[in-house]
């Protein structure tokens, strides 16, 4: 068969289901036998970075990798930031970018750049096909890589020429190995140190919303009554309804949660990665005794330094530490998790019920939206102040029903994640909450939600600022550099796109704002004017903060 045939005979043998992204001339053959392909659906985007965020939630969602596709040069360029948003936040994903004739990448030449060099800082591995006998062997490979813990981005290149030609090889099956367990030994070690704590406590971090390493930790937790606190990526880990749901930490000032960790005698790190809070923020001295369970060993750091490290399957540490805790009962201290929890509970229910209008208080929005939410629908957050808010005010009851771009951090994820989210649940409600300057960074996706016909909801939080920046430095510096901008008129702006449009400058309006935006078919847009003032009410009194003894 054709070489390019080959890659989509791979990418069918992988169960691959989705490719997003944007033709060209040095990916045509490419694009032309995929159009073949009854496993495969491609959905055309309108920018390169709308479809990497596209594969990145597809990957976040079910664990399994798509393909972002992108043309060379510029092509490539544009992927790069979803790209490497995918890989820092461990989510699964193929990208696959053409490349010129291999007769003229030893040249100065029109397009060509080294798009393996540049890629290979923000993927788990960058490589270029230099034969088409090899095809098999590669996407096997980077399937293998993609999904191996901790997941992220691969990139594959393939010049045209290579595209092009015949070969006789044939995809390689697909077989799958079990991840490696901690030993026995390590897991007693792990649980006689639970034993002897007596404020131990829980750090939920991205490992534990994949694969069945929820399940087992909430086991842990009903059999001993150990408080979670989750990182931005860890949300919903545990039930925000449940006594031991801490809620979630990670602004830089100190907040409420944080008291349950400075009390605490022993941290238990579960699938934490440090580019979500660096340990300097919650463990300054360096102090903690600290139990590192995770898919692989603990990152060094002076500041988190764990007396035992449990390396293997999370759900398969938890489920054994379970089986060595069964009829022990623990003699814990629990009652500064209870103070911590009863404090974090009547700051999140202030403005729950407020009343104002013209600007609307962050608290109010995200309260309505909760209630809007079911416990399995998807809410995404782009990036800004509004991510703060959200990482802070609302809570989750299942994994992977609020997604937060927070290792790369990119503004422009959340429409295009949104329009992801849709295709994998159209049976559940998608909530994407943006920034008015993150939004408009990919707005032309609208025109894909709306041909794709997903029945998404983005809200957009407009201050015409750049409002997070604004908040920074304000508090470093006392005041902020001109950050202002107008925007569209957004309710036409909308409707040019065939989309619903709403805005709502009502608090008591909001609710039913909100459903009927989710109620008409096809995507709708609401936009609400946003009380930013709350940001230093919220910098002045998390740095009052006094934890409650």
């Amino acid at each position: 068969m054709k070489a390019s045939d080959l890659c989509v005979a791979c990418l069918e043998a992988e169960g691959i289901e989705y490719v997003f992204g944007v033709p060209g001339e040095e990916n045509a053959d490419f694009v032309m036998s995929l159009a073949e392909s009854e496993k495969l659906t491609f959905v055309l985007t309108r920018h390169e970075q709308g479809a990497a965020f596209m594969a990145e939630v597809y990957g976040r969602l079910t664990g399994q990798p798509a393909v972002c596709l992108a043309t060379l040069g510029p092509g490539a360029t544009n992927l790069i930031t979803g790209v490497a948003d995918s890989n820092m936040d461990r989510a699964p994903m193929l990208a696959l970018t053409g490349q010129g004739s291999t007769q003229r990448l030893h040249k100065e030449s029109h397009q060509i750049m080294d798009v393996v060099s540049m890629f290979r800082p923000v993927t788990k591995w960058a490589t270029s096909v230099l034969h088409q006998d090899n095809i098999a062997e590669i996407f096997r490979k980077a399937v293998r890589i993609a999904r191996s813990e901790k997941p992220g981005a691969v990139l594959i290149e393939l010049p045209e020429d290579i595209a092009k030609r015949q070969t006789e090889t044939v995809p390689i099956t697909p077989r799958r190995y079990r991840r490696a367990v901690a030993p026995q030994d390590m897991i007693e070690h792990a649980a006689g140190l639970l034993r002897e704590a007596r404020r131990p406590v829980i750090l939920a971090g991205n490992g534990c919303i994949r694969k069945r390493a929820s399940a087992e930790l909430r086991a842990l937790c009903e059999r001993t009554g150990v408080g979670v606190i989750s990182t931005f990526m860890g949300k919903g880990s545990v039930d925000v309804d449940a006594d031991y749901c801490l809620f979630t930490i990670g602004l830089s000032a100190k907040d409420i949660p944080a008291c349950a960790v400075d009390a605490a005698d022993l941290v238990i790190a579960i699938g934490f990665d440090m580019v979500e809070y660096h340990p300097s923020l919650w463990n300054p001295q360096g102090d903690k005794r600290i139990v590192h369970i995770d898919f692989t060993p603990a990152e060094i750091d002076a500041k988190y330094h764990p007396e035992i490290e449990l390396v293997g399957d999370i759900a398969q540490a938890l489920a054994a530490l379970n089986q060595c805790l069964e009829g022990v009962a623990l003699n814990c201290d629990l009652s500064q998790q209870a103070a911590t929890r009863r404090d974090m509970l009547e700051d999140l229910a202030t403005y729950a019920d407020d009343a104002q209008s013209g600007v609307l208080r962050p608290q109010k929005v995200l309260a309505d939206v909760r209630r809007a939410m079911g416990p399995n629908d998807i809410l995404l957050s782009d990036v800004g102040a509004h991510k703060m808010w959200i990482a802070r005010q609302y809570q989750c009851h299942e994994p992977n029903t609020c997604l937060i771009p927070n290792g790369f951090c990119s503004m422009g994820f959340a429409l295009p994640g949104a329009i992801a989210a849709g295709l994998v649940h159209p049976e559940r409600r998608i909530l994407g909450i943006a920034g008015d300057a993150g939004f408009l960074m990919n707005v032309q996706e609208m025109e894909t939600a709306r041909r794709l016909g997903v029945g998404i909801v983005m809200m957009v939080w407009e201050d015409k600022a750049y409002g997070l920046i604004a908040w920074k430095q304000e508090t470093e510096f006392g005041r902020h550099t001109d950050l202002a901008f107008d925007n569209p008129e957004w309710e036409q702006l909308a409707r040019s796109f065939g989309w619903g449009a709403h805005r709502c400058a009502d608090s008591a309006a909001l609710a039913d704002t909100l459903e009927r935006a989710f109620e008409e078919p096809g995507p709708s847009l609401l936009v609400v004017p946003i009380d930013y003032r709350e940001n230093e009410r919220l910098t002045q009194r998390l740095g009052d903060i006094t934890c409650p003894i």
